[in-house]
């Protein structure tokens, strides 16, 4: 069993950055593919962007060249440096791991997923 504990959510004003973590507990970890996923009130969980086990990454055509995901396997480990925040960005997010290391899904089809941590983009 795999467990994800996110952190770094938080305040910020429009235009500041945040990089949330995501630490994951098992050995298998560095074989996983990764993912963030968000979640605004009354929206359905989208994808925002993945990281697959050798570091290929994919990304959210709204988050691009504002987001960056990354990983550091030996602290089991995967970060989402998120700068330029908009209010649209405000969401809970989701950490997501999946054992098919290799592929990307933009879809919520991971095998462990995260309890959440909330961004909040004032105005």
């Amino acid at each position: 069993q795999v467990q994800l504990v996110e952190s770094g959510g938080g305040l910020v004003q429009a235009g500041g950055s945040l990089r949330l973590s995501c630490a994951a507990s098992g050995r298998t970890f560095s074989r996983y593919a990764m993912g963030w996923f968000r979640q605004a009130p009354g929206k359905e969980r989208e994808f925002v962007a993945g990281i697959t086990y050798i570091g290929l990454t994919k990304y959210a055509d709204s988050v691009k060249g504002r987001f960056t995901i990354s990983r550091e396997n030996t602290k089991n480990t995967v970060y989402l440096q998120m700068n330029n925040l908009k209010p649209e960005d405000t969401a809970v997010y989701y950490c997501a791991g999946r054992q098919t290391g290799v592929v990307i899904s933009t879809k919520p089809e991971y095998d462990y997923w995260g309890q959440g941590t909330q961004v909040t983009v004032s105005s």
